[in-house]
């Protein structure tokens, strides 16, 4: 059964119709076009649909984000991430939206080109900092100092880099793409490594959440 439009509000609108925004947005980019041709295909009307996205391009990308956030919530619950190490919760959620977004790479290519554009700058940076906030809180992180930024910080840098490679990848299966992501989440492991033999803190048995909670940038 398909959704009821007429039930919903404008802001439950723009996240209910952002797939298939996104579908067209292969093709049209993130545009008026793209909400027309959604609507079209929803039964939607095109005019109220453009309601939704006040901001345009910007309003139609943070509703597709927020799909992908409510997504990786509903498939991987707390009873499922808790049977992982901290390592493996927060790999294991960085590979859902890698999976969710490999469908629609050219819809994701044109995403991170508008939203590096000088204007949405400072809303693409909330919209990256909520979902790595997201996937802390779902993979248990509880800090509430300093090692709560220095966490996102670093999550977030390497999911950024992570989709750059995601859009050019035609590897089957996207294996460079979690190549690349295993080697990030290495480096950043070998880092703290490293520096807890110089701080005389390798007595500690080496965890992901501490190391990304003590350092302020990821390895290069």
């Amino acid at each position: 059964m398909g959704i009821d439009f007429t039930t919903l509000t404008l802001p439950e609108m723009a996240q209910a119709l952002a797939p298939a925004v996104a579908d067209a947005a292969v093709f049209d980019g993130w545009t008026d076009k793209a909400v027309t041709s959604a609507a079209q295909a929803e039964g939607l009307d095109p005019d109220v649909a453009l309601l939704a996205y006040p901001a345009g391009a910007i309003d139609m990308i943070a509703a597709w984000i927020a799909t992908v956030d409510r997504a990786m919530a509903e498939a991987l619950p707390a009873e499922a991430l808790d049977q992982m190490g901290f390592t493996s919760r927060i790999r294991t959620l960085l590979v859902f939206r890698i999976e969710y977004m490999a469908g629609r790479r050219e819809a994701l290519r044109r995403a991170i080109a508008v939203m590096a554009r000088p204007v949405n700058m400072v809303h693409s940076a909330r919209l990256g900092w909520r979902t790595a906030d997201l996937m802390w809180r779902m993979a248990g992180d509880s800090a509430t100092d300093f090692n709560h930024y220095s966490k996102r910080a670093i999550l977030l840098s390497i999911y950024s880099a992570t989709l750059a490679v995601l859009v050019d990848d035609d590897s089957p299966a996207q294996v460079e793409t979690y190549a690349f992501l295993d080697r990030r989440l290495q480096d950043v492991a070998r880092f703290g490594k490293a520096k807890a033999r110089l701080t005389g803190s390798d007595r500690e048995h080496f965890s992901m959440a501490r190391l990304l909670g003590r350092l302020r940038y990821p390895a290069r």
